[in-house]
């Protein structure tokens, strides 16, 4: 059993994505896994480039206390949906979010997001499950997220205006293909987070920052001394 063990999900606003995240949460729920959904829509979530925007003029930022929860996470699942065959504009800002405070360092010296694990779920009537799905863990992992195998999942109806996720005739509860997708993406980082989690996170060399700002250069051969 993991210490703390915990998966906050940052959800954009589509309903769609409901639905398909129980299934997620559902599966981890049994395993002394806790999960907390955060609806980003929820919250005022102001812009920028700073950890707390009220410090550079922004009259409220809830980002400040979101963080606390995501960095006490092992595991990280952004879900929302498809608008114009990209990630919607509220989980555009949640990356951004994420991205502001990429630059705080954890206690060995590197990024603090080292040693968690990145998902996520994307829903939609359109095409651009893959395209989203790529932007997002690509941005997770260039923050510092660890991203396992097959850790994205989605669903989509016809192209065009239709049923959701559960409305009756959608068909898509028995989907094989999202329910298979949606299991591997639910294990996967649950395994990662564990393996990550028996070897204390990713080993603290060359990857320090805090050591690299000293002058360090972990065995980097400079050109200009040869």
């Amino acid at each position: 059993m993991l210490r703390r063990y915990v998966r906050p999900e940052l959800i954009a606003e589509e309903p769609d994505v409901a639905p398909v995240r129980a299934r997620t949460s559902g599966a981890r729920g049994p395993r002394g896994v806790q999960v907390e959904t955060i609806r980003a829509i929820d919250h005022d979530i102001a812009t920028g480039v700073w950890p707390d925007m009220t410090e550079h003029g922004a009259a409220s930022h809830a980002w400040p206390h979101l963080y606390e929860k995501v960095l006490a996470a092992d595991i990280l699942v952004v879900a929302g949906p498809i608008w114009l065959g990209d990630n919607s504009s509220v989980t555009k800002r949640v990356i951004e979010r994420l991205y502001g405070c990429s630059h705080l360092l954890n206690d060995a010296g590197q990024y603090a997001y080292y040693g968690r694990v990145g998902g996520c779920l994307i829903t939609g009537n359109e095409d651009g499950i893959k395209h989203c799905a790529m932007n997002v863990l690509y941005s997770l992992q260039h923050l510092g997220y660890t991203i396992p195998p097959q850790a994205d999942a989605g669903w989509i109806g016809e192209a065009g205006p239709g049923p959701s996720y559960l409305d009756p005739g959608s068909g898509e509860p028995e989907n094989d293909f999202t329910n298979r997708n949606t299991t591997f993406m639910t294990w996967n980082p649950l395994h990662m987070a564990r393996m990550l989690k028996d070897v204390r996170g990713i080993p603290a060399y060359g990857n320090q920052r805090s050591e690299w700002d000293a002058g360090c250069r972990f065995d980097f051969e400079n050109p200009e001394y040869r």
